[in-house]
């Protein structure tokens, strides 16, 4: 009777409920996690107020300002710092995962949860969660503080359906930026490597191509650099409508729902390679 639920315990692992709780508490015992985490909010939060304060005094006789265009100005206000928080949740994503190899928690972990799988798939489950949830509050913040900046200088902004989409995409972009770089994180195995890796590809590699696109004059080279994540998953939290292209590669870019199953699919290769890894390689 009493060695019963050992038992189970020992054979099957922990439930998921279980690993989940577990994940929570070391992702918010990490003191990595709340130096990122308040690193992305302060970076939202000021860089979207100096962004809405340098386009509120320029905008001389913004009363004349308003419809798609104020929507527009409002948008890539509350959504400009996602260009470095990006890079935050992107080695934030690495940590989490690479930490525990570096620690040899891993091994903890694997033998509470024999099966493998579902430790991968909780630990990316409670990370991306709490990424999206800070990013979306402090976004929001942002807006709603960058609207009464706007506001204040005669721009009318209208709050559209569109709008309040491109936040929530900009939160999400970076909840799947984050996922991306855990991926990577799980298939590498170091913290140095998988922050590199991550880096490059998110930031690196889109500036790259076009260079060449430019140099080469070979159009496929602009039509590529579209497909990588973090040119396909800006487009989230962009209002730019069917027909839009890139100054830089002259190719067309992608609407916003395509821009997140690009990217989407990114997160769901890696991670599906870093499962298969997880249940070959030792711990």
């Amino acid at each position: 009777m009493s060695t019963a639920p050992l038992q189970r315990v020992t054979m099957s692992g922990v439930s998921f409920g279980g690993i989940i709780r577990s994940e929570w508490i070391k992702l918010r015992s990490l003191r990595s996690t709340v130096w990122c985490y308040a690193i992305i909010v302060v970076l939202t939060l000021g860089v979207g107020a100096l962004i809405a304060f340098a386009m509120a005094s320029g905008a001389t006789g913004g009363a004349g300002i308003t419809g798609d265009a104020a929507t527009t100005m409002a948008v890539q206000t509350a959504t400009f710092p996602i260009s470095m928080t990006q890079l935050v949740a992107a080695v934030l994503g690495a940590l989490v995962i690479t930490g525990e190899y570096g620690t040899g928690m891993i091994r903890s972990t694997l033998t509470a949860v024999p099966k493998r799988l579902p430790a991968l798939v909780g630990k990316a489950l409670v990370f991306a969660l709490t990424t999206f949830l800070v990013s979306a509050v402090a976004i929001a913040v942002t807006g709603a503080m960058t609207l009464a900046m706007l506001s204040g200088a005669g721009i009318g902004v209208e709050i559209t359906a569109g709008y309040l989409l491109a936040l929530v995409g900009g939160a999400g972009y970076l909840a799947l930026v984050g996922l991306l770089s855990f991926a990577i994180g799980a298939i590498i195995r170091s913290s140095a490597g998988g922050i590199a890796a991550s880096l490059g590809l998110i930031l690196v590699v889109p500036n790259v191509l076009p260079l060449l696109a430019f140099l080469t004059k070979a159009d496929w080279i602009g039509e590529a650099a579209k497909y990588l994540p973090s040119n396909a998953g800006a487009q989230m939290y962009a209002l730019a409508g069917s027909g839009a292209v890139d100054m830089f590669t002259g190719a067309t870019v992608l609407e916003p729902a395509i821009g997140l199953l690009v990217l989407v699919g990114w997160v769901v290769a890696l991670l599906a390679l870093a499962a298969v890894l997880l249940k070959r390689r030792d711990a």
